[in-house]
């Protein structure tokens, strides 16, 4: 596994907080995807998920995340759907190919790198994902895993 250290670009997304099972992950891009279509907004190309916890810290009903798309034009938030620019920030970061599920590994390798490289984690873990599961194969499907990060 490759890790990089880089810092990445202002970008403004619109997301969805989500709870509950990870397998609702599709209908919820799905979700914010349409909403931008609805509202004639233009994907700029980053869609990814940000993980607050994890299932093995917690019971499946108790994971919480976002699902977000970047994007440009005006918009605003509305009950469900949230707007919001994520500023630059430095990330170590990796790339899974594979499925979605086996992406854990490339979590737990880039939280080691951390340790052992004197960063500290100062974040929730992001995923890109950089293809379109309806277009690849599973063990094509490309992912890329950051942490932010600051230098101890």
């Amino acid at each position: 596994m490759e890790i990089k250290e880089k810092s990445t670009e202002k970008v403004r997304v619109v997301y969805r907080m989500c709870r509950g099972s990870y397998q609702k992950i599709p209908d919820y891009i799905q979700e914010v995807g349409l909403w931008l279509m609805e509202k004639n907004l233009t994907m700029t190309g980053m869609v990814y998920g940000t993980y607050y916890n994890s299932p093995d810290e917690v019971l499946e009903d108790e994971l919480e995340y976002e699902i977000g798309f970047s994007f440009k034009g005006k918009a605003s938030s509305d009950d469900k759907f949230m707007i919001k620019e994520i500023k630059p920030q430095n990330v170590i970061s990796a790339i899974h190919k594979g499925p979605y599920t086996e992406v854990g590994p490339v979590i737990h390798g880039l939280a080691d790198y951390a340790i052992k490289n004197s960063y500290e984690i100062v974040g929730p873990v992001t995923e890109i994902y950089l293809n379109d599961p309806s277009m690849e194969k599973p063990e094509d499907l490309l992912t890329e895993v950051q942490f932010p990060v600051s230098k101890e």
